[in-house]
């Protein structure tokens, strides 16, 4: 079955309400999806983790050496798009459009073969997950402790078991908020936090510590990820798990995080650390090293389908007779890319996922939904087609 098609799109969306995290604002959502063809008109559709444009011309970069290649070969074709990179983009965007390629692939390797992903990634070894909510962003507004509480209830009241909140702000400010959720939510709700690498190693450990009594079930990205040490540093010194990892690409990027015993909970990114075939090789690699893997997942169904299938398949680490279920990042904020433009069989009941049966990723796109918020450039402008 030969490639006969690779079409990349940029879809775009402003939001109706801007959110901040503790690096800058977001008011628009601007999303890189691919579709790649066979000559028989079977498709699968993949998506890519990043800057949309760069990722875009990534994967036109790497057309003219896939078309007319067998689409079943995945891995020979990985390794196609790697070697091409390797001089130049060991790690980055490049990285991201191999990885929307790749999850293409194996949509259709799905389809082709009448079965989900999870099953051709070895089997659903986890028929359900436990997904958390991730939202607790900032917003401008008069009390935002009040509305950080609000919707944290709102993810109680709809089953979820364990919800994400954004730190950043300053250690006193972010310990201000952490107690709030805290008491909002109760004991029975775990609790995450994330600073999306704000703090040095000192600040980072001083939160830690004084957020410790709060029951937090991992700091995510406390400091930068170039540091290493930093990472180690405050693993050694907090007893709250650390998690980390949406910003390394490829297993040799987690090779160096397990090395440096920089985390307890690895987070790759599908759509950016090379697709559905790497992160298998990066889940595999964590066990070697006892370390669990939570992949980070954001933008339309097509990345959070994904995720689902890597998830099902996990291996349990260690395995025993009675684990807790399996869980994945879920982004609750505002994204009409995810929720009009894409189309999932996935669905989120009282906080649990059943993983699909459906063949392929179980996700398709509304084509007409696509067009209206399709970016289209000219020779002079760019028309950003939107709601």
């Amino acid at each position: 079955m030969k490639i006969a098609k690779i079409e990349p799109y940029i879809i775009v969306h402003k939001l109706d309400t801007p959110f901040y995290f503790s690096q800058w604002q977001y008011d628009t959502r601007k999303i890189c999806i691919v579709k790649v063809t066979l000559e028989d008109g079977t498709y699968g559709w993949g998506e890519g983790y990043g800057p949309a444009g760069v990722i875009k011309a990534g994967i036109e970069f790497f057309t003219p050496f896939l078309l007319g290649k067998d689409a079943l070969g995945h891995e020979i074709l990985w390794q196609e798009m790697y070697r091409r990179s390797l001089d130049y983009a060991r790690s980055g965007s490049l990285q991201a459009a191999i990885s929307a390629v790749d999850v293409a692939l194996w949509d259709i390797k799905g389809k082709l073969l009448d079965q989900p992903v999870s099953v051709l990634l070895g089997g659903i070894k986890n028929p359900i997950i436990q997904p958390y909510a991730t939202g607790l962003y900032f917003t401008r507004v008069e009390n935002l402790e009040d509305t950080l509480v609000e919707e944290a209830l709102i993810y109680k009241s709809q089953g979820f078991k364990a919800v994400k909140m954004k730190v950043g702000l300053g250690v006193e400010e972010d310990i201000k908020y952490i107690s709030a959720i805290r008491k909002a939510i109760g004991p029975d709700i775990k609790l995450m936090i994330d600073s999306n690498h704000a703090y040095n190693y000192r600040e980072s450990l001083k939160l830690a510590q004084q957020v410790e009594k709060f029951d937090i079930s991992w700091f995510e990205e406390p400091v930068s990820p170039e540091d290493y040490e930093g990472y180690r540093r405050l693993r050694e010194n907090t007893t709250i798990p650390i998690a980390g990892g949406e910003c390394e690409y490829l297993k040799f990027g987690f090779k160096r995080l397990f090395e440096n015993e920089c985390v307890d909970i690895a987070q790759p990114d599908i759509c950016a650390t090379g697709g559905l075939t790497e992160a298998k090789r990066i889940a595999t690699l964590a066990q070697a090293y006892s370390k669990d893997v939570v992949p980070h997942t954001w933008g339309t169904w097509i990345a959070i389908n994904a995720a689902v299938h890597f998830v099902g398949n996990l291996d349990m680490n260690p395995g025993r007779m009675y684990c807790e279920l399996p869980t994945m990042e879920l982004d609750r904020t505002e994204n009409a890319l995810r929720d009009i433009v894409t189309k999932s069989d996935v669905n989120v009941v009282n906080g649990l996922i059943n993983v699909p049966n459906s063949p392929g990723l179980g996700v398709d796109v509304d084509i007409d939904a696509l067009e209206k918020y399709r970016e289209i450039k000219t020779d002079d402008a760019s028309f950003k087609i939107r709601s």
